[in-house]
C-alpha cells in the first residue's frame, strides 16, 4: 500500500471533500505539522511514496534520503522556492502544483492588509479592548495609486478591486495582457522604478526568484514615495529586513503590510513583529475555507492522476515524464 506523507497545516485542519477523495484511495496516510525544517524534512522522509507538501524545506539531501522510495511530490499550493526544483529534476521526480486555486483570497488579504494600515486598525482596536477611547486619522483608498509588481493571477484580482476603490492602477510586469489592462485601466510601467516612482501603496506579487530577492532594499526604497505603504503577500524574502525596518524608522516607509516573513515561523524577536507601522499576519492570505478546500483537492487529485500513470493537472518540470511518480 502506497504511503503519503501530507505536512500542510491548513490541508489537514480545515474539513471538505479533499478528505473524502484522498480516502478513498486507501492509501496509508501519515502526517506532520509544517511547515518543516530541512532537518525535520529529513527525519520524515525515507519510508514514503509520495508527498503532499506546504512550505517545508525539501533540499538535495532530502530527496537523496527519500529515494528511491519516493516517486512523486504534490506541491499544495503554487509556490516552490522551498523545494529544489532543479533536484527533482535530475533525480527523476515529478514534481505537481496547483496554479489558480488562491488569488481570490489572496488579493482580499492584499486589502486586509492595506486598510488595516490606512485605518490604524490595531491600534483602535486595541485601545477599545483595553476600556480606551484613542482615535488616530487615517486615510482613504479613494484616488491613490497603487503599483502592482506582477500583474499574475493575484495581481490582476488586485487590480479588480483597486479598481472598486477608485484607485490609480500601475503595474509591472514582463508577460503584459493588454486586454486585461485595458479593460480594467492599468497604467503600464516599462520598468518597476517607474511603479516606484509614483505609487502610494507598493503590493508584491511576483515569484521568489535570484533577480526578485530583495528587490525592496535601501537602493529601491530610496526611489519610491516619501511616505509609500508597501504590502507584501508574496514571499518575505523579496524584501531587505534590516533596510525595511531603517525606512520604517525614519518614515520613508509610512507602513508595511505583510502575509510573509523571512523566517517563518519568526524568532521572537524578529525587528518587524513589534513596529507600531507594521501589520504580520501568520502566512494566512490563502488560508479561507473556500481557497483550502480548492487547493487541496488538486493537490489530491493531482497525486491520483500520477499514481495511476495519467497526466498530472499541472507539473513544475514537465520535462519528467509523469509516469516515474505512478504508484504500485
Amino acid at each position: 500500500m502506497p504511503r503519503v506523507l501530507i505536512t500542510t497545516t491548513s490541508f489537514q485542519d480545515t474539513p471538505g471533500s479533499h478528505h473524502e477523495l484522498l480516502a478513498k484511495t486507501g492509501w496509508e496516510i501519515v502526517t506532520a505539522r509544517g511547515p518543516l525544517n530541512e532537518a525535520d524534512t529529513l527525519a520524515a522522509v525515507g519510508d514514503i511514496d509520495a508527498y503532499i507538501c506546504g512550505d517545508d524545506l525539501i533540499t538535495d539531501a532530502v530527496l537523496a534520503k527519500a529515494q528511491p522510495r519516493l516517486k512523486v511530490i504534490s506541491k499544495y499550493g503554487i509556490g516552490v522556492d522551498k523545494i529544489d526544483v532543479a533536484a527533482c529534476t535530475r533525480r527523476g521526480i515529478p514534481l505537481l502544483f496547483t496554479p489558480g486555486v488562491n488569488h481570490t483570497t489572496v488579493a482580499e488579504h492584499v486589502f486586509l492588509l492595506m486598510l488595516s494600515l490606512q485605518k490604524h486598525l490595531l491600534f483602535h482596536a486595541d485601545a477599545v479592548r483595553a476600556g480606551e477611547w484613542k482615535r488616530k486619522t487615517g486615510h482613504e483608498l479613494w484616488a491613490k495609486t497603487i503599483g502592482i509588481v506582477g500583474l499574475g493571477r493575484i495581481g490582476k484580482e488586485v487590480a479588480v478591486r483597486a479598481q472598486a476603490f477608485g484607485m490609480k492602477i500601475i503595474a509591472y510586469d514582463v508577460y503584459w495582457d493588454a486586454e486585461f489592462a485595458d479593460s480594467h485601466d492599468v497604467t503600464r510601467a516599462d520598468t518597476i522604478d517607474e511603479v516606484f516612482a509614483v505609487a502610494d501603496y507598493v503590493s508584491l506579487h511576483t515569484n521568489l526568484t535570484p533577480e526578485t530577492r530583495e528587490l525592496v532594499r535601501a537602493e529601491t526604497i530610496a526611489k519610491m514615495k516619501d511616505g509609500v505603504q508597501i504590502i507584501n503577500c508574496a514571499r518575505g524574502e523579496i524584501v531587505h529586513t534590516a533596510d525595511l525596518v531603517a525606512a520604517l524608522d525614519s518614515g520613508k516607509v509610512a507602513g508595511y503590510g505583510a502575509d510573509v516573513l523571512d523566517e517563518e515561523p519568526p524568532p521572537a524577536d524578529h525587528p518587524l513583529l513589534n513596529h507600531p507601522n507594521v501589520v504580520i499576519t501568520p502566512h494566512v492570505g490563502s488560508r479561507t475555507s473556500e481557497s483550502v478546500q480548492r487547493q487541496a483537492t488538486k493537490a489530491v487529485q493531482n497525486l491520483i492522476n500520477v499514481a495511476g500513470g495519467e497526466a498530472p493537472l499541472a507539473q513544475v518540470n514537465s520535462e519528467v515524464p509523469f509516469a516515474n511518480g505512478r504508484l504500485g
